[in-house]
């Protein structure tokens, strides 16, 4: 990344499309949107480059993990035809990999974040989760329960079930953890924030304290 203010650019032709989310404005304002973009590939091949001596990703290319900003409108009430965010995910074959990585979300007022985990989980993956923290709960919770891992994310996130998942009672002792449908964590990041100096290096120790989530979660696979 070049500068803060590059960063700061990106918010700002986000906030315009935001307000103007159709094709004539964008098309008038096609060179500020590469030029955006360019910045956020920037930031996405700082990222792969700081995860090169731990977690390499197989030769990938920033383009390879951001996805595009043009919505799918098939299936969706909502018709307008861009994403007011930028968004990547880093994992090994980047941002159609079923295997879990790192999501990075850049949208103004203050939502963007870093998150990763089970968000659309097939029902296996959810299936063997279940069953692993029936089992033994214990080493997900030292996960979870260390000071980094709360500092950073809170708590595991996720749509719940209303009641027990089929199979375990009512009253089962980790019933919390076994209604969730999705096993996510995030951090948010305010605008301020993503235009600031310490942005990569927090985005990088973010990736740090997320990965044993993220393996933990791998390894059950």
């Amino acid at each position: 990344m070049k500068s803060d203010t590059e960063l700061g650019s990106i918010l700002k032709f986000l906030r315009g499309l935001r307000e103007n989310n159709n094709r004539p404005w964008f098309e008038a304002h096609r060179g500020q949107y590469q030029g955006a973009r360019a910045h956020f590939e920037e930031y996405v091949a700082a990222l792969i480059a700081g995860l090169a001596h731990t977690q390499p990703l197989g030769g990938l290319s920033a383009r390879d993990c951001v996805f595009r900003i043009n919505r799918d409108l098939r299936f969706s009430k909502d018709k307008t035809p861009y994403k007011p965010y930028m968004s990547a995910y880093l994992a090994p074959g980047g941002r159609k990999s079923r295997r879990l990585g790192y999501y990075v979300h850049i949208e103004p007022g203050n939502r963007s974040m870093i998150a990763g985990g089970l968000h659309e989980p097939e029902p296996g993956q959810i299936g063997l989760w279940r069953q692993a923290i029936d089992q033994d709960p214990r080493p997900f919770k030292k996960i979870v329960g260390g000071k980094a891992f709360k500092e950073t994310f809170g708590q595991v996130e996720g749509q719940k079930l209303k009641t027990a998942p089929r199979g375990y009672p009512r009253d089962h002792p980790e019933l919390e953890l076994l209604r969730l449908q999705q096993v996510t964590v995030s951090r948010p990041l305010t605008d301020r924030h993503v235009q600031g100096p310490r942005l990569l290096r927090d985005s990088l120790h973010t990736f740090k304290v997320m990965r044993p989530f993220l393996e933990y979660l791998g390894a059950l696979s």
